[in-house]
């Protein structure tokens, strides 16, 4: 059985929960001479508990003294042709958005002043403190004044104006089309205040975390050099993150080296923070020549996927010598939801039917056993092994919101258990009794067999599936969507795969332009308008965030009810809800997961003895051992 993850907070974190609400609530009794009530915060959470109070030293989990120095490296797979992360275009080089920070933290990753010990709160970066009405009906950041660019030019809140601009003109256009919506006005009000200003009778879910979260560019650089967000260049724009880009040669590799003037690196929320000088991404074409430079030496971090090769390939020289260490770390966070995702923008996959009968060529259990050597669970749910995940038959409150939607919600949902990934026989690669059962369903949508075995509907249309892998998809993921063709064509199917360029791939993906992808969404443990861009109606046509394009009236339904939502309890009964919802949809075909992260590295770094639940943090909160690394440089295990 997977080890079941708990999100909720230690004895000690729940006191200190409990007095981030009393200094919030203190807060709170500020007034204005108007009688407007007024919240003033060193953090923000949209239920008003913080953790960390206001003097806090440094977050909980990092070694406050760890040693800055070093390198590390890590690799990446196909090309790359641009270093702005943003671009709607080309391949954007890995990690080329650390150089940029936020008012409440770095972006996108959980960095900054996001911790990572905790959910849905975030802490000053760029801006000290923050203020806000108690309906949230507009936010004003204090940036810090000592906050600069790489280039020494100040962070000024006409930045801040200028970056949330751009994002909504050359941003993506699901981003921009839903935060225009939200935000009315953005306002310098002076050098170091920025106001922003909401739009009434809307949720007040992600307003002040969102315009918290926009990275921040320098206005005079884009100014000078009219540069586009939306294009892709190799010249960065000066960031205020604690790297900078030391060298890049393009398609082989970036070296990132830890800016010595960064202006935040003695910030409480930075210490024991950004530890190494040096951060090396090296790229190869596909896995097996990364794995053969690894064990070379080439690169010196290794995060695996490959279940075939954690099972077998780490059998080599540098781990018999107790050079490479092999670890097994604690993953706290919900697996990413991932599988095979159909595009309902597809006439032929619009009918619900049809998706389950496809998803019953798909046999679990013979992969886990027969390709990935038993090491992964089955998926079921968006948010597996969490408090949200739906089971059985809704109850209690999640009962209730469902039955407030009226006729939205079908009945199935409300008399039968939430959906399962189905169930397969693990001795060989077909399970007989799903073919059966998929192919009843297909004829009962219309998709008859001819004499030739191939299934048409009424107008003669062939029921065709075309899956995209990218050329430098492992052999294993290979081997998986073999198998998973060779059982479409079963039921027949005229299914076939077919290996792609990454660059093409990635256009491909961009465009919608498959019938059946591997893909993934994100999981969620609370409710943010970012639910609407992933899972919602109105951006589903373009959005990049939605592989599927799936727009569901009872789903977008479940979303607006948790957005309306004051309290946990009814947040996590709408969430719980949606889980249901998503899974009855059947727009994937859930897969696999593992509830550890598996690394293996050359012995010459450390991490905390607790790693904090939500992120493994390697290249924020490791550091390096110098004296391990001259060790194995003096015994010839690395170059």
């Amino acid at each position: 059985m997977p080890r079941t993850r708990t999100l909720t907070h230690s004895a000690p974190r729940l006191l200190l929960a409990l007095l981030g609400l009393v200094w919030l609530s203190a807060a709170a009794l500020a007034q204005e001479e108007g009688g407007e009530e007024i919240i003033r915060s060193h953090g923000y959470s949209y239920f008003g508990d913080l953790t960390y109070p206001p003097d806090f030293e440094h977050f909980d989990y990092v070694n406050p003294d760890a040693p800055k120095g070093g390198e590390i490296s890590l690799w990446a797979p196909g090309t790359f042709d641009s270093l702005n992360p943003y671009s709607r275009k080309g391949r954007a080089g890995r990690y080329s958005w650390m150089m940029y920070e936020s008012l409440l933290g770095e972006m996108p990753t959980t960095g900054g002043g996001l911790p990572a010990d905790v959910y849905g709160e975030g802490y000053g970066l760029l801006a000290e403190r923050l203020e806000y009405d108690a309906d949230k009906t507009w936010v004003i950041f204090h940036m810090r004044p000592e906050a600069r660019f790489s280039n020494g030019t100040p962070v000024t809140a006409h930045d801040v104006v200028f970056s949330h601009n751009l994002l909504l003109e050359q941003g993506l256009p699901s981003y921009a089309q839903a935060v225009k919506k939200r935000v009315l006005s953005a306002e310098a009000l002076d050098d170091h205040r920025v106001k922003f200003t909401f739009a009434e009778d809307i949720s007040r879910r992600s307003l002040i975390d969102q315009v918290g979260g926009v990275p921040v560019w320098s206005k005079e650089w884009f100014e000078e050099t009219g540069a586009r967000l939306d294009e892709p260049r190799m010249e960065t724009s000066p960031g205020s993150g604690p790297y900078v880009v030391d060298s890049y040669e393009a398609n082989r590799r970036i070296v990132y080296k830890r800016n010595p003037d960064y202006w935040g690196r003695d910030l409480p929320i930075n210490r024991g923070r950004h530890n190494f000088d040096r951060i090396r991404v090296e790229y190869f074409a596909d896995d097996g020549a990364a794995f053969e430079a690894f064990k070379a030496g080439e690169y010196t971090f290794r995060a695996e996927d490959n279940s075939k090769k954690w099972a077998t390939g780490y059998e080599f020289p540098g781990i018999e010598r107790g050079w490479v260490v092999k670890k097994e770390l604690p993953d706290g966070t919900p697996p990413v939801p991932t599988g095979f995702v159909f595009n309902l923008g597809r006439e032929h996959l619009q009918d619900r039917r049809v998706r389950e009968a496809l998803s019953l060529a798909f046999n679990f259990e013979w992969v886990n056993e027969s390709l990935q050597y038993g090491l992964f669970e089955q998926r079921h749910s968006f948010v597996q092994d969490t408090r949200l995940q739906a089971k059985g038959l809704p109850e209690g409150r999640e009962l209730e919101i469902l039955q407030s939607l009226g006729d939205l919600v079908p009945e199935e949902m409300l008399t039968e258990p939430a959906v399962r990934a189905h169930s397969s026989e693990a001795g060989r690669p077909t399970d007989r009794g799903n073919l059966r059962e998929a192919m009843r369903l297909l004829d009962a949508a219309g998709w008859s067999v001819g004499d030739d075995g191939i299934r048409r509907n009424a107008e003669g249309d062939t029921l065709s599936i075309e899956i995209p892998l990218a050329s430098s998809t492992s052999s294993t993921m290979s081997a998986v969507v073999d198998v998973l063709t060779q059982n479409l064509r079963r039921m027949g199917v005229d299914a076939r795969f077919e290996k792609i360029d990454p660059a093409q791939y990635t256009l491909i993906t961009r465009d919608r332009d498959y019938d059946i992808v591997f893909d993934n969404y994100a999981a969620f443990l609370g409710a943010g308008t970012g639910l609407k861009q992933m899972y919602g109606s109105e951006e589903a046509e373009f959005s990049l965030f939605n592989p599927a394009g799936l727009a569901s009236p009872l789903v977008d339904a479940i979303i607006d009810v948790a957005l309306e939502t004051e309290t946990r309890e009814d947040q996590d009964a709408a969430l719980m809800a949606l889980d249901r919802a998503l899974r009855y949809e059947r727009f994937m075909i859930p897969v696999w997961y593992n509830d550890s992260n598996w690394v293996a590295y050359f012995d010459q770094y450390e991490h905390p003895e607790q790693l904090p639940p939500f992120s493994l943090g390697t290249l924020d909160f490791w550091w390096f051992n110098a004296e391990r690394a001259a060790e194995l440089k003096a015994a010839g295990a690395l170059r």
